[in-house]
């Protein structure tokens, strides 16, 4: 019966084990527990006589086999295009020449420092290559070409916090008279309701309910073609604003009628070009109005942090921005709220009794208690005495 070892090799657990007259090592990570499981199944394959050797494919072929064979069809166009970039720039030729079974999660360590010593991946990209690497190793293991996933346990570089820009209200006010009179409409309805530009560029007529004055988010527009949204959360709907209501009505009137019912098409009737959008609208209207040079994308910072200084529910700002958890919220524009909290001491001291305001706005402190409870402590076993 054949009997093999764990052995700690730097912060990560080896497996060894017998096969075929020679001793198999295998590494699996810096869980122990993992490493003991990870032994325990290979030796009772061994000693059932069905333990299968790997295919000896490289890194680099498995990749083209999963980009073709699995995210065609399982992901949308936009994620794929960016998994082809992260594999062809950066993956592949770190990689690419190794045999796919003898990738090791040192080598995936060794990766991520190589590239933070390099200094031209900030820790926030190099995180975002680990993504595609993560799932295509996944599905290695699915499919039988690994017998676990070395990606697994990756120590990522802890990324540095960059502030999100918004506008003040004033600063919007002043950005919207700079933006011309025809696309008015289209960074008005961003500003208001936060959409993702590929959301607004997708925007239907059929997607606006006028009765209940709502806007439903149902697709994303992403290389000249239409997509499902970012998330399940992104299908939506938004409450529209009458001022918001009355300006694409009136808009409405005024536009020509196109094959694709869109709420924000070209002259011509055919998709807006994004990109083109901000160039030749977004960024000279900030100039015109003597703002900061802000991204397109913090609009929709804007209109989060509009909605919490108005002091609307969490759960409520979670729902109209499509976030897929509460927490993606909390974490995104947590800094943002305690500005608007400044006086919750004083709304605490006015909730027991301590502090009000008089009629002409000055506040009068309560006196303390004269004299201060005592406090009782009972150790669990022993009586109280009579009257305490």
């Amino acid at each position: 019966m054949a009997r093999g070892f764990i052995k700690k090799r730097g912060k990560n657990y080896t497996v060894i084990y017998p096969l075929r007259g020679k001793r198999k090592w295998e590494a699996v990570g810096p869980s122990k527990r993992e490493a003991q499981r990870v032994l325990t199944e290979r030796l009772e394959a061994i000693n059932k006589g069905t333990y299968r050797d790997l295919p000896k494919v490289t890194f680099q072929e498995f990749a083209e086999k999963w980009l073709r064979e699995y995210c065609r069809t399982a992901i949308k166009p936009s994620t794929l295009r960016g998994y082809q970039n992260w594999l062809r720039k950066h993956l592949i030729p770190f990689f690419g020449y190794m045999r796919l079974a003898d990738i090791t999660p040192e080598d995936v360590q060794t990766y991520v420092s190589e590239k933070l010593d390099e200094g031209k991946l900030s820790p926030k990209s190099i995180n975002n290559s680990l993504v595609p690497l993560k799932k295509m190793l996944t599905i290695a293991v699915r499919w039988g070409y690994l017998r676990s996933n070395p990606a697994r346990y990756v120590e990522k570089p802890r990324e540095n916090h960059q502030e999100m820009d918004f506008l003040t209200p004033d600063e919007v006010r002043l950005f919207l008279e700079n933006v011309s009179e025809e696309f008015y409409p289209f960074f008005l309805t961003a500003v208001m309701t936060g959409m993702r530009r590929g959301e607004l560029l997708g925007l239907q007529w059929g997607d606006i309910d006028w009765e209940n004055g709502m806007i439903h988010v149902r697709r994303s527009l992403w290389g000249g073609r239409f997509q499902t949204p970012k998330s399940r959360g992104s299908l939506r709907a938004i409450v529209m604003s009458s001022t918001l209501a009355h300006t694409l009505k009136k808009y409405r009137l005024r536009s020509a009628p196109n094959d694709k019912d869109l709420v924000f098409a070209s002259r011509a009737g055919t998709f807006l070009d994004g990109d083109n959008l901000v160039k030749r609208e977004f960024l000279p209207a900030l100039r015109r109005a003597g703002l900061r040079k802000i991204r397109f994308h913090d609009l929709r910072h804007t209109y989060v942090t509009m909605l919490i200084a108005q002091g609307e529910n969490v759960k409520f700002i979670q729902s109209q921005v499509g976030h897929a958890s509460i927490q993606t919220t909390l974490d995104r524009y947590g800094h943002v709220m305690p500005e608007t909290n400044a006086s919750v001491g004083e709304r605490l001291d006015a909730t027991l009794g301590f502090c009000w305001s008089t009629r002409n706005g000055s506040k009068t402190v309560a006196k303390p208690p004269k004299t201060t409870p005592t406090l009782k402590v009972v150790v669990p076993g022993t009586r109280r005495a009579p009257g305490t």
